[in-house]
């Protein structure tokens, strides 16, 4: 089998070569066989959490008939897009064993400028959607360097650009809601529906998760996502610009969250400054109950959006049994232990 690396084993390299190394997902195409059980435990994850999102579906249906109706689900459907497509970015970087706070104020800033690119600059839709996804992409790069070059670790640095960034887009709003009513087809990003009965933002989720499967499991950013979270020093040994690539999964992030930013600034026919407050927590709970590992180096999108989805679920379904919303928010507080306590659980069974 192929060395991690020519030099003299160390501690971490023996390590690394036990386990799983960055070379398993970079040039070992029989590892396979040895990578078997791990595949099995992924796919146990998920259908762990399919199956919890079923018995969730069947218990509010029982409480409530109305739940299980068409425009109940097709409304649990939209208000899930905005945290599925911010969850979607943010397991790269759970993934790297990073964090991504600022995601909430980053994606209202995001909808700001987006807003004043299309109603006080009057830029064309298409350039100020796309002006829009290339401003979050430029909050997640300049997280990314902050964090690769810097030095600083990601829950300070992320905290920090969630400050930053709030405080910018009352600025930049003038602590006032900008309104897209004069921009024709804004409001048709989120609300239009190419398919029937399939809201545009709930087909741009379901698009953008086929992408980042695509691009976690089949590209070098992928493998290079997976690599990092296992073992960096490991991966820095075997030749991977671990600073360069830090910086691509946060710039990567940080397009989902200008994407994120536009469909909830079109379903909302606004930018407000308060728009993405507490939308940061959901998008991480969605990702950990999705199986995503918080150490990182192991997850997967369709965890992530499963993830999604019953954390939508659950918001809608105590909506409809009138859980006061200060309850919803502990009960989805629990949930998110949980997640927690079982993936410590899990961790704890295969170092075993």
């Amino acid at each position: 089998m192929r060395r991690v690396s020519d030099a003299p084993a160390t501690k971490e390299t023996a390590t690394s070569a036990s386990s799983t190394s960055p070379r398993s997902y970079l040039a070992a195409p029989h590892r396979w066989l040895e990578l078997t059980p791990s595949l099995v435990r992924r796919q146990f994850q998920q259908l762990l959490a399919f199956a919890s999102l079923l018995v969730i579906v069947i218990f509010f249906s029982v409480v409530n008939p109305h739940f299980s109706s068409r425009s109940n689900l097709t409304g649990i459907l939209e208000s899930t897009t905005v945290v599925g497509i911010l969850a979607l970015g943010t397991t790269f970087v759970i993934i790297t064993g990073g964090i991504e706070l600022s995601l909430g104020t980053g994606m209202t800033l995001t909808a700001v400028l987006t807003g004043i690119f299309l109603v006080h600059l009057g830029l064309p839709l298409p350039v100020g959607v796309l002006c829009g996804i290339l401003s979050g992409a430029l909050i997640g790069f300049i997280n990314g360097t902050t964090i690769a070059f810097l030095g600083i670790p990601p829950f300070i640095a992320t905290l920090a650009t969630m400050l930053i960034a709030e405080g910018l887009a009352l600025v930049i709003s003038g602590a006032a809601p900008i309104y897209f009513s004069e921009v024709a087809g804004f409001t048709g990003i989120a609300r239009g529906t190419l398919i029937p009965w399939l809201p545009n933002g709930v087909l741009i989720l379901f698009v953008l998760t086929v992408i980042a499967a695509i691009v976690l499991n089949k590209t070098l950013l992928g493998r290079y996502t997976f690599a990092i979270g296992s073992n960096e020093e490991a991966a820095k040994i075997s030749g991977v610009n671990v600073r360069r690539w830090k910086i691509a999964v946060y710039t990567l992030s940080g397009a989902f969250m200008g994407v994120a930013g536009l469909v909830l600034a079109a379903r909302l026919n606004s930018a407000q400054p308060a728009l993405g407050v507490g939308y940061e927590l959901q998008a991480i709970a969605a990702v950990v109950i999705g199986g995503t590992s918080l150490q990182g180096g192991k997850g997967s999108i369709l965890g992530t959006l499963i993830g999604a989805l019953i954390v939508g679920t659950v918001t809608n379904g105590l909506r409809i049994m009138s859980v006061e919303p200060e309850w919803q928010t502990v009960i989805i507080g629990i949930v998110i232990l949980l997640a927690v306590y079982t993936d410590i659980l899990r961790r704890g069974r295969a170092s075993t």
